[in-house]
């Protein structure tokens, strides 16, 4: 799958202000970069740093008065769409030290709170069996609401509204696979197909040995998802944060199949 890419943010700001950006698509053996090119008006010299787990990188900015940012590349992903339930489990006891945050609580994922949940109603299941089940269970009780959550919402509030947007779902599905000790991230991507066309958030979990990514909301599938870059929760996927204070005047997020289908 060849995905183009085109992204435009045009922020003010009120003072100077250091920005942390992380919105180049990352290049992985599951996807290709054929080109891109991030272009950002600034005055001060920019510094890329690795992204988490290495995967993907960010920009430091110093922004005297407002960033103003373009980014476009095409992606070649080249990876399969794997059935989850044929999938084997590895118990926390095998798990490497790299993975061992993937399975605690975060933040914004409580998966601590959600245990008991988790072993009442999926009784008998584990590994991909368990992740298609939670899967299937988070895309059939939440309903798509663009301004029903915040910044501030955690995956706590989510399973108690049944509500929220991409965030949101992955929040909620990375807890409730972690609360059934299945290692589990958040996912920061770009994938054709999103509505309202945005930067996206979907969720990878830790199966048979391999990461596997899962669209709660159902918009992608594994094979049209271009990784920017992964964390816990979105304290680390943001694809901006800001030291200081930013109002926005124009974001636009355009993700295209090159077969020519939107």
């Amino acid at each position: 799958m060849r995905l183009s890419i085109d992204v435009t943010l045009d922020y003010v700001l009120k003072q100077p202000a250091d920005i942390l950006l992380q919105i180049e698509a990352a290049a992985t053996p599951d996807q290709r970069l054929e080109h891109q090119s991030l272009t950002i008006w600034s005055d001060h010299p920019v510094a890329a740093v690795r992204g988490e787990d290495g995967i993907g990188q960010r920009c430091w900015i110093r922004a005297d008065h407002g960033l103003l940012a373009r980014y476009e590349a095409v992606v070649v992903v080249e990876r399969p769409v794997v059935r989850l339930e044929g999938l084997a489990a590895t118990p926390a006891r095998g798990l490497s030290g790299d993975l061992i945050p993937y399975l605690l609580p975060s933040r914004y994922c409580e998966s601590d709170r959600l245990e008991g949940f988790v072993r009442q109603r999926f009784v008998g299941l584990s590994g991909g069996a368990m992740a298609a089940a939670l899967a299937d269970w988070v895309a059939t009780h939440m309903t798509y609401q663009s301004g029903g959550s915040s910044g501030v919402t955690t995956a706590l509030d989510t399973f108690g509204s049944r509500s929220g947007v991409c965030r949101d779902y992955t929040h909620l599905l990375v807890a409730l696979a972690r609360a059934a000790e299945i290692p589990a991230r958040c996912v920061a991507a770009y994938a054709p197909g999103v509505d309202p066309p945005d930067f996206h958030a979907v969720a990878e979990l830790w199966l048979e040995g391999g990461w596997h990514l899962v669209d709660a909301t159902g918009m992608a599938q594994a094979d049209e998802i271009a990784r920017v870059c992964v964390g816990r929760d979105a304290t680390d996927i943001a694809f901006m944060t800001v030291f200081g204070e930013a109002q926005l005047c124009d974001q636009r997020v355009t993700v295209r199949r090159l077969d020519g289908s939107a």
